[in-house]
């Protein structure tokens, strides 16, 4: 039995790995700590409700595997993790906004056979879409990013569109110009420069998170489009990352490195 310990439970992503791992075989949750909304009763999803708590030392103690999922803020997840780490649990990380260099010092920190797994997204469909646009950028040099996201969303760009801009960056075999940004009528209008690729970030109430990579060449373009439509199409891929967990050790990143892509 693999106990999990959900941060950012009462958050809406929170609230949706409590669900997901009590319906999932092989694991339960032991503790769901969101220190701003300590004694709310969260819905299992199997008839029962667990009080949320502020005390993440007291989730920490014990033994056994376990595993803590995080889905909170880049302001606070680098000290959840780092005390999880030393304290010998495993991470499962989905909270974005850190840089990889600082996942790595985290990471070189925890004791030998510790995991610290981060994904950008634990989607599937968002998963290949990078996949694909990896593929893509060997044979299409020239790619724009187009990602959306409620307006709630604190990063900017997403961690799918870095992440997605460092793949197409390690594989195509030049970099072509991003025209138009010296004539900017208004400051930004091209985007954001992310590893040589321009990322444009929409911020909008009603959407959940969505994603366009749109590759152009000589009278043709390819459309890359993954939609989130509802937070649940991330669970699967949250249930794999705390089952895989315990079998690797130090910094994993991505949720292809679990599917076997």
């Amino acid at each position: 039995m693999i106990d999990v310990i959900v941060t950012g439970a009462a958050g809406r992503m929170g609230r949706e790995v409590v669900r997901a791992v009590t319906a999932a075989e092989g694991m339960r949750v032991v503790a769901a700590i969101d220190p701003s909304s300590p004694g709310v009763a969260l819905d299992d999803g199997a008839g029962a409700s667990l009080l949320t708590s502020a005390d993440l030392d007291a989730a920490l103690e014990g033994g056994g595997e376990r595993v803590l999922v995080d889905f909170t803020v880049p302001t606070a997840v680098e000290a959840t993790v780092a005390r999880a780490l030393a304290a010998g649990v495993h991470c499962v990380v989905g909270t974005t906004g850190i840089t990889e260099e600082r996942w790595r010092a985290l990471a070189a920190g925890a004791p030998d056979g510790v995991c610290l797994f981060v994904a950008p997204n634990f989607a599937v469909g968002a998963v290949l879409m990078m996949r694909f646009a990896q593929t893509a950028a060997r044979f299409m040099p020239h790619v724009e990013i187009i990602e959306l996201h409620h307006d709630r969303k604190l990063d900017a760009p997403s961690g799918t569109a870095m992440r997605t801009a460092q793949l197409i960056a390690e594989a195509r075999r030049s970099v072509p110009a991003a025209p138009g940004r010296e004539t900017e009528i208004a400051e930004g209008a091209r985007g954001a420069l992310v590893d040589g690729v321009p990322v444009h970030s929409v911020r909008l109430p009603g959407l959940v998170a969505n994603q366009e990579v749109i590759f152009g060449d000589v009278g043709q373009t390819l459309t890359l489009r993954h939609d989130t439509i509802d937070r649940t199409s991330f669970m699967p891929g949250v249930v794999l990352a705390v089952r895989e967990a315990s079998k690797h050790s130090g910094l994993v990143i991505g949720l292809e490195e679990l599917m076997g892509l």
